[in-house]
């Protein structure tokens, strides 16, 4: 069977810790930040954790995290 290829664009986009929780990075950090409320921009430093359901899909596109 040949080798499984790692999807290279979820592979930038997300990581495994190891707990085996799945994160990323908040989207819209890029500029245009000034206008948002304080609130938003405190939110937008922390990470999305993704459940659980998502680990399969994860697996597929990531096969050796």
């Amino acid at each position: 069977m040949p080798k499984l290829k790692t999807n290279k664009a979820t592979a930038k986009r997300f990581a495994k810790t190891k707990n085996g929780k799945i994160i990323k990075r908040k989207a819209g950090q890029d500029h245009f930040n000034s206008r948002e409320s304080g609130k938003t921009t405190r939110n937008k430093r922390r990470d999305i954790t993704f459940s659980k359901v998502f680990d399969k899909t994860f697996n597929i596109a990531l096969p050796n995290s």
